[in-house]
């Protein structure tokens, strides 16, 4: 079988190689699936450079999220063979491969509905979404949410969790083509922070009450300007840093605006409360069922592309997911 792996760190087209290696045997508690498709994240491209928080030994294959079909089980394990499930995995076995091995705790029906290619979309965007907004944030009806880099994977998915939730949203994006894909999503309103100020905008569009929570992956700038538009007792979400900088926060402006910063990592709390984020998925799941939410997928790739489609991600000029299916 071929598989992706990082054989010296550096830019994605000169850190991975494809390797034919022989197709892996499920040990106690694992699943061996038939990847239909796998989706790529900006962090793969920071495992690729050595610059993620997790690190591997060389060679590694990188890869989080992963959908396919359970080819063989190990022992112990209860899945059914020829289930179709999207699964996350992890360093240094990762998904960017034709066969993976899997942890059985790690895998998540899909509804017959759902295709592969969305499926591998899923899994990290819509739970971070779903885990930020509903658990952490305790989003209301009628909330004002404001939405950062809605035209992302995790963005996209905010807005239509948001609109499922009941609030209204108010995105930003940085070019009138995803400007539209906003509005596509389900934002109410949707912003060119390049060239209209958000905090203008939000501030106008609530009558000065501004946003009641943010959610925020690009950190930086985006996030002291967001200060400036949340409202009295409102919930500012840490989803991430893309935009490189972490921010020192001014804990004298929180007092006085009364309002909360909230540290989202869903990847240490899926470790801590598995069952939480299983029943998650089942809401996720019927929510798609019904129609409330769909992955949006910037375009998809041949598994021989990989590191061009790396690149293209890490130029910023993509939106959504982009997805794989080898």
């Amino acid at each position: 079988m071929k598989s992706w792996f990082v054989s010296k760190l550096g830019d994605p087209e000169e850190a991975l190689e494809i390797k034919e290696i022989p197709k892996p045997v499920p040990k106690k508690g694992e699943v061996l699936l038939k990847v239909k498709a796998f989706s790529l994240n900006f962090f793969d491209i920071l495992q690729c450079q050595g610059k993620y928080q997790e690190k591997a030994s060389l060679p590694f294959t990188p890869g989080a999220e992963i959908a396919g079909v359970i080819d063989e089980v190990g022992e112990g394990v209860d899945s059914e063979l020829g289930q179709r499930v999207l699964a996350t995995t992890g360093l240094p076995n990762g998904g960017f491969t034709e066969w993976a091995i899997v942890n059985e705790e790690n895998i998540y029906p899909l509804a017959d509905e759902l295709p592969y290619n969305q499926a591998a979309s899923m899994y990290i965007t819509y739970h971070t979404a779903y885990y930020a907004l509903k658990k952490k944030a305790q989003l209301k009806e009628g909330e004002i949410l404001l939405v950062h880099a809605g035209s992302g994977g995790v963005g996209s998915a905010a807005i239509q969790v948001g609109k499922v939730l009941g609030a209204k949203v108010i995105a930003t994006a940085g070019s009138d083509e995803k400007v539209k894909i906003c509005k596509k999503m389900g934002a109410d309103v949707a912003i060119n922070y390049r060239d209209e100020d958000f905090v203008k905008v939000v501030k106008e569009e609530t009558e000065g009450h501004c946003a009641d929570v943010i959610f925020d992956p690009v950190g930086g700038d985006v996030f002291h300007k967001s200060r400036k538009c949340i409202a009295f007792d409102g919930r500012l979400l840490l989803i991430g840093f893309a935009s490189g900088t972490i921010p020192d926060v001014p804990t004298n402006h929180m007092l006085i605006k009364n309002y909360s910063l909230v540290g989202i990592h869903f990847g240490y709390f899926r470790r801590l409360f598995p069952e939480k984020v299983k029943e998650a998925h089942l809401e996720l799941m019927n929510l798609y069922k019904k129609g409330k939410i769909k992955p949006l997928i910037y375009q998809h790739y041949a598994f021989e592309d990989v590191p061009k489609a790396l690149d293209l991600l890490a130029s910023r000029k993509t939106w959504g997911k982009l997805v794989v299916t080898p």
